[in-house]
């Protein structure tokens, strides 16, 4: 018996599909569809996005976007990260239509349906296409695992508990505290 395989998807073909929900990545030439995600995940990224965006208010180093914007990875892959940030010195990147490239930090929050490509392929693409710094964050473990993605891709440098806090080098200035991202 002879197999044949599809071609894998390109971000031309993605390109095509009509905007609103459901929203899709295309991860290595595949079309994942992404649901809504939980109250729980809306509440961490909300207060992410909070924090991050006043501390850039007060040193403009660079922008914070949040999901559903694309970043456009390779011609396979095209992901819709759920915070990411990029440098003022890389905003060249940014496009009306997303994003053209690496942003410098990416910010991953697992779900049931996400954790596998979170934790496996797209870690992996991001490691390989120049994304510095990957914070996974764990809602139900209530947990930060921060990558260095420059440095090694495979293991976190550092694992945050919701009582810890912490501070990236790309954000300089901010310490974030665990037990505020984890609020009720």
């Amino acid at each position: 018996m002879h197999a044949t395989h599809a071609r894998p998807i390109t971000r031309h073909d993605y390109a095509q599909i009509p905007f609103g929900a459901p929203n899709y990545q295309l991860i290595e030439g595949d079309l994942v569809m992404a649901p809504s995600p939980n109250t729980p995940h809306q509440n961490i990224v909300g207060r992410l996005c909070r924090l991050i965006g006043n501390h850039l208010d007060a040193h403009p180093i660079g922008r914070v976007f949040i999901a559903p914007l694309d970043v456009h990875l390779s011609d396979l892959n095209v992901y819709q990260p759920d915070l990411f940030f990029i440098r003022r010195e890389n905003a060249s990147i940014i496009e009306e239509h997303g994003i053209e490239g690496a942003p410098d930090l990416v910010v991953e929050i697992l779900s049931k349906t996400t954790a596998k490509y979170d934790l496996g392929i797209k870690r992996t693409i991001y490691a390989r296409t120049g994304v510095e710094e990957l914070w996974i964050i764990d809602p139900t473990k209530h947990t930060l695992a921060l990558y260095r993605l420059t440095e090694n891709a495979d293991t976190p440098a550092a694992t945050y508990r919701a009582k810890q806090h912490f501070s990236s080098a790309l954000l300089p200035g901010l310490t974030i505290e665990m037990a505020t991202v984890f609020a009720v």
